[in-house]
């Protein structure tokens, strides 16, 4: 057994402080907290291949989601033509005889049209093509070809995005 004290054999706070001010432990204390440079390198690496690898992924995400937006929008316009063509068929409004129930253009089911004294609209606005960005769609009759670009502009029996871009799937946005 010893006869040193207990308090005497491990020197307190104030005695570590003094001995290293006198040169007697290390500068850096085990208490010290903080990263060498090499840590802060390695973490930057790790985080830089984490990120390049995410990116992708994202940029698959938006056109992911773009394509969805488009394919809505196209049902949308589509339901809305084929609501048009339906009250038409059953007389509920006047047509002309060569647009074959469908509507002349895409503002006339917004406008709407009268039906017994009351207006009955189809779509509420037209909506911003998504590959585009812009309220411009293309247009086909029942009189065009259906691979043709050109609209005849007798009435609007199919609406198709003008965007030359392709799908993650491989087809052309204008196709869909």
């Amino acid at each position: 057994m010893s006869l040193v004290p207990s308090i005497l054999a491990s020197p307190s706070r104030s005695t570590r402080q003094v001995r290293r001010y006198e040169g007697l432990e290390p500068v850096r204390a085990v208490t010290e907290r903080g990263l060498t440079l090499v840590e802060l390198i390695v973490t930057v690496a790790i985080l830089s291949i984490l990120a390049s690898a995410a990116v992708p992924i994202a940029r698959y995400q938006v056109k992911r989601t773009n394509e969805r937006e488009l394919r809505y929008d196209l049902w949308m316009m589509r339901d809305a033509i084929d609501k048009y063509k339906d009250a038409a068929d059953k007389g509920a409004f006047q047509i002309k005889l060569d647009s074959q129930g469908y509507p002349p253009d895409l503002e006339t089911l917004i406008n709407g049209v009268d039906v017994q004294g009351k207006k009955l609209k189809f779509l509420r606005r037209i909506p911003v093509d998504p590959m585009t960005g812009k309220a411009e769609w293309g247009l086909r009759s029942m009189q065009d070809d259906p691979t043709s670009d050109s609209y005849g502009g007798q009435s609007v029996f199919d609406v198709y995005s003008k965007s030359q871009g392709t799908g993650l799937d491989g087809t052309k946005y204008s196709t869909w």
